[in-house]
């Protein structure tokens, strides 16, 4: 028998069943594709990885708290160099999120391996100051380099960065290398401040003030001051804390209570500044993201998290440092020592002295 034509109704029921079934089939794949999109997604943003100049014992608890928080794991390369050059020879592979370093001169050597990072949080809770301008990098903490100066034999109680440079300090000074980044940011501060003409004679007299050739670390310098070698040292305020605190090594206690802390004045810069006097040279330890982090939600949400009151005080009071966050006090001890009223002076203006200094130190033969 032939067999009859569909009629036009079923021939519409079976377009519609296979329009139907086609539907079903692309939602289904739509669905399975979004599920496996958001778990990719939810993978990378669950952990992020950190390369580190700063101590372990310093960030760990910092990151174990912001875990319990924020689910987030954390993985840490921690190093004393070289972080920056791994990211470098890594390339678009490497595996890094977040930088953390301890001072300006490594912020502002990692612009070509970090990324803009635009977050509200981070411009509003950082002085401009303090802050790259083109948001690459931002501070955490601060630090003054100030005078460790004998109990016994400085009866000053005030003094500025120029009055170190002064004969009646002839033989009196003691000072790390001339090239150490902490130095070289003090320096590349005053050649701001000065001009380099200026910067240059300040800087020999503060070599014609050295008791001996710069050596050792800044705890070294305090030991001199303990051991009579010299009279003021110069060196980052948290060593004050770290000496007094040392279980391990008791004598740097003897060292630390031989010296009282002064907060020396950089020269005024500013009319508000010349009716009373400038104010502490700083620097600061400070964060980026990498230019391929892997994980930028993430990274985002440990360095937002990491400028947060409870956090900024945590990550202070862990190296005797102050907050970066305006308002915030220090931890007693720290606050013990005086009123630290630091140089306006724009991060980013030290950075971009620093070679200048450099070059300067090199020229003078500071070390030598």
């Amino acid at each position: 028998m032939p067999r009859k034509k569909p009629t036009t109704i079923q021939i519409a029921i079976i377009i519609n069943v296979v329009v139907l079934i086609g539907l079903i089939i692309s939602g289904l794949w739509q669905q399975a594709a979004n599920k496996e999109d958001v778990g990719v997604e939810a993978v990378e943003e669950k952990v992020v990885n950190i390369y580190s100049y700063r101590q372990p014992d310093l960030i760990n608890p910092l990151l174990k708290k912001f875990t319990a928080e924020t689910g987030i794991k954390t993985q840490v390369i921690f190093a004393k160099k070289g972080l920056l050059e791994r990211i470098r020879i890594e390339g678009q592979a490497a595996p890094a999120d977040i930088i953390l370093t301890s001072d300006i001169g490594i912020l502002h050597e990692s612009a070509d391996i970090a990324q803009v990072v635009l977050s509200p949080v981070l411009r509003a809770r950082i002085p401009a100051p303090l802050r790259d301008g083109g948001n690459q990098w931002f501070g955490l903490s601060q630090r003054a380099r100030i005078a460790f100066v004998s109990k016994a034999r400085v009866a000053d109680e005030a003094l500025t960065y120029l009055e170190l440079a002064q004969p009646r300090f002839r033989g009196r000074l003691c000072m790390r290398s001339g090239q150490h980044p902490y130095n070289i940011a003090l320096f590349a501060a005053m050649l701001v401040h000065l001009g380099e003409v200026d910067f240059r004679a300040w800087l020999a007299g503060i070599k014609s003030n050295l008791a001996q050739s710069p050596s050792g670390n800044d705890r070294a310098q305090v030991r001199n001051v303990y051991g009579g070698v010299c009279d003021i040292a110069i060196g980052n305020t948290y060593y004050m804390g770290k000496m007094l605190t040392n279980t391990k090594q008791p004598q740097q206690k003897r060292w630390a209570d031989s010296v009282r802390l002064i907060f020396p004045a950089m020269p005024a810069s500013t009319a508000r500044e010349k009716k009373g006097k400038g104010g502490t040279h700083i620097n600061i330890s400070g964060m980026a993201m990498a230019k391929y982090a892997p994980h930028p939600k993430a990274a985002l949400a440990l360095m937002e998290y990491l400028v947060g009151n409870e956090a900024q005080q945590l990550y202070a009071q862990g190296n005797f440092e102050y907050p970066i966050v305006a308002g915030l006090a220090p931890a007693p001890l720290v606050a013990s020592w005086g009123e630290m009223i630091p140089d306006t002076l724009a991060m980013a203006d030290i950075a971009g002295s620093r070679k200048t200094a450099s070059r300067i130190v090199d020229e003078i033969n500071f070390n030598e």
